[in-house]
């Protein structure tokens, strides 16, 4: 009788997806429902440790009732497992990340740990996250702090060497890297000219990408100038990674891969800094702190 029940029960169920899948319904500007890794790990003679982290959200975004109800399902499932991830990213970034993050990437080497996260997350929010946090750290924070509504910049004294944390809200999400700069000599040909920034472009994806920084083209082959991640080839003049040398401030990239829409926004570097920009999953733009 159980066994009969159950049948009918799944029949009935069953029935009622496929009829659901037919209803059109109204997009669901809803949470992310997956998340896309990248892991990069390079073992140069002069680097004990130099391991890049990144990670974005994607959206299920249905078209009939039938498929919001499995997008439902399958994000509450992704949700449940991605705040166990978002953990397990503070971990082994060692640094705090907050949660609900929609991109972030961290950077591990010899001399730089660093964070980059965009999170829907108010800028008050997000800048009362990483006061308590790194307080409980031991994280002390040093005079000359700038504090507004739409930007946030502290400096911090550690253990480790001097930390910066930079608080930029930006289309609707803030937008916070956090960065200390460890004690070991960085490796030659990381860092900028003086005063200037440098900033280092690839392409991790299996499809063409075009990147526009300010008004300058850069096109890139599939996988071309992925390996910015790795110190020794991101140092090398030999490597196929695009290096620019820009000044200081606010830059419009705009990231155009094959098959995907184009991306644009603004990247904020601030003087003798060195930045990565790869091209992710559907063309999402991975800023990457370096130096």
């Amino acid at each position: 009788m159980k066994r009969r029940m159950l049948g009918i029960l799944l029949v009935g169920s069953l029935v009622a997806a496929t009829a659901a899948m037919a209803i059109p319904v109204t997009p669901d500007p809803g949470p992310a429902d997956g998340i896309d890794v990248g892991w990069y790990r390079s073992t140069g003679l002069d680097t004990a440790v130099d391991q890049t982290w990144w990670a974005t959200r994607n959206r299920c975004v249905p078209d009939t009732l039938g498929e919001r109800l499995i997008c439902g399902a399958l994000g509450y499932l992704a949700r449940a497992a991605g705040r166990t991830f978002e953990a397990k990213m503070s971990d082994d970034a060692g640094l705090p990340l907050p949660a609900g993050w929609d991109l972030m990437t961290t950077k591990n080497a010899s001399f730089i740990r660093s964070a980059h996260v965009e999170t829907p997350l108010d800028l008050a929010a997000v800048l009362d996250f990483y006061r308590a946090s790194l307080g409980q750290r031991g994280w002390t924070e040093t005079n000359g702090a700038l504090i507004a509504p739409d930007r946030a910049e502290i400096a911090f004294t550690t253990s480790d060497g001097p930390a910066t944390l930079r608080l930029v809200r930006q289309d609707n999400k803030t937008i916070a890297d956090l960065s200390l700069r460890k004690r070991w000599k960085v490796t030659a040909g990381i860092a900028p000219k003086p005063g200037q920034v440098k900033l280092m472009l690839g392409n991790e994806t299996d499809k063409a990408a075009v990147i526009t920084v300010n008004e300058r083209t850069v096109r890139l082959v599939a996988h071309a100038g992925e390996k910015l991640t790795h110190t020794d080839d991101a140092a090398s003049e030999k490597s196929d990674i695009p290096k620019l040398d820009l000044p200081s401030g606010k830059h419009k990239i705009t990231v155009k891969a094959e098959g995907s829409a184009a991306r644009s926004r603004e990247l904020e570097i601030a003087a003798n800094e060195t930045w990565g920009l790869l091209v992710g999953p559907d063309g999402a733009p991975l800023p990457i702190r370096l130096y």
